[in-house]
């Protein structure tokens, strides 16, 4: 029945794409908040329908820290849930990524839409600045930033050097940090196939001041946070999957 249920996710998944990219390309002229809230209504859907078709849900703790100004957001990034989810989870924002995402048919027509800072990561130098640049005016436009600091998905268990361009840009332009840890590898791995049922636990932690302090120093102080969070989800995940 898992291997049912999750084809079944997946068929409904690549029919929203091939019917909402084209529909995205649409909102061209549409201004970027307006556009980004049509947009991420194809992120609740497949939530919906993941909730639907594979019995698995989330919950959300620590709401209360979202600073009311825009900020940079540091996210664990295990799964492609969190790619799905945080768009609605989150303000309006936009994304850090590797350019090439953006060559995928369908797919990568929708996320170009939605403006995110696209990076070429062999050029390291090009790179930094290009995120300085671009997303300070995305922060004056209303829009949060997201930032995987691992660069890539990590296998559950697995904790990756953070990268500091997120603490670079959140310093740069005087606003907050705020981390963000889940367990969602556990339930939709990596590379996996097979979801499981179960309810994924999101965590927003406290927000970190970035004023008058270093890329390193706001880094080491997420990257922990990140840790011990990340040792306390994935240990009460192996528990309850136990039993």
């Amino acid at each position: 029945m898992l291997f049912f249920r999750s084809l079944l996710f997946n068929a409904g998944f690549w029919l929203s794409v091939l019917i909402y990219a084209p529909l995205t390309m649409l909102t061209f002229f549409v201004p970027p908040l307006p556009r980004y809230r049509f947009i991420r209504q194809w992120g609740r859907f497949n939530i919906w329908w993941l909730k639907v078709t594979c019995n698995l849900a989330y919950t959300v703790e620590g709401r209360e820290h979202l600073p009311n100004i825009p900020s940079v957001i540091l996210a664990k990034h295990q799964s492609t849930w969190e790619t799905l989810a945080f768009q609605f989870l989150f303000p309006p924002h936009v994304w850090i990524l590797k350019r090439d995402l953006l060559w995928i048919p369908f797919f990568g027509w929708g996320l170009y839409m939605t403006q995110p800072i696209a990076i070429n990561r062999g050029a390291f130098k090009k790179a930094v600045g290009h995120i300085l640049e671009q997303g300070q005016q995305r922060l004056r436009t209303g829009r949060w930033i997201l930032v995987f600091p691992e660069g890539t998905r990590m296998p559950v268990g697995q904790q990756r050097r953070f990268g500091k361009s997120g603490a670079l840009l959140a310093s740069t332009a005087g606003c907050a940090i705020v981390p963000v840890a889940h367990n969602a590898g556990s339930y939709w791995p990596r590379r996996g196939f097979i979801k499981h049922p179960g309810t994924i636990r999101v965590v927003i932690g406290p927000s970190i001041t970035t004023s008058g302090r270093g890329a390193d120093e706001i880094t080491q102080q997420a990257e922990a946070w990140m840790e011990t969070t990340m040792t306390e989800l994935e240990e009460r995940t192996q528990i309850r999957i136990a039993h």
